[in-house]
């Protein structure tokens, strides 16, 4: 049995994603995880009747929120949607086992504040004539981790922010269920 932690901050399109693709997979389970309270993304996972928990930044500092995936044996954490930097501890205590999902092509457009509508929106603004997703491993800074897949979509000169953001998204919903299946698998 594998058991994955999603973390999302929102309403958590991505992680619903990924759990519809592993629902007939009686080998994996998860729990989701957020630092809002009040995020959509545990009101859903509560409907499904997925284990799920919110979390206070200085629990996510504190070890709390590590304690918690080491009592949930936790093997793979997810960041869906996730706005936080991953804390030290849970970066080292899970080397190469957390992944992120960033919409851009990475290097470009990363780092603290390159998220949602504010990537596509400098996208748009650079005139780029294609855009996509860079889902890569988390290490101790922000979109720095080693890459395990970028895939690309065209944009027309055209394209607002918020088409872009509907054209990378659906990157998202394909390729990240896929590419964490490949590493259960590996």
């Amino acid at each position: 049995m594998k058991k994955i932690g999603i973390f999302a901050s929102g309403t958590g399109s991505n992680a619903f994603k990924i759990i519809k693709h592993f629902e007939r997979n009686d080998n994996v389970e998860f729990v989701v995880l957020s630092n809002n309270k009040d995020a959509g993304v545990l009101e859903k996972a509560a409907s499904l009747g997925i284990p799920h928990y919110s979390f206070l930044k200085k629990e996510f500092s504190n070890g709390t929120v590590l304690s918690f995936l080491q009592e949930n044996d936790v093997e793979l954490i997810i960041l869906a949607g996730f706005l936080l930097l991953v804390s030290e501890d849970i970066i080292d205590h899970y080397p190469n086992k957390v992944i992120n999902i960033h919409p851009a092509l990475l290097p470009k457009y990363g780092g603290k504040g390159m998220y949602g509508i504010n990537v596509h929106r400098a996208v748009v603004e650079n005139k780029e004539a294609i855009s996509g997703i860079t889902i890569h491993y988390c290490n101790h800074e922000y979109d720095e981790g080693q890459f395990i897949l970028q895939a690309t979509t065209q944009l027309d000169a055209t394209d607002t922010p918020e088409q872009v953001a509907a054209k990378v998204l659906k990157l998202e919903h394909f390729y990240y269920p896929r590419v964490i299946e490949n590493i259960l698998a590996e």
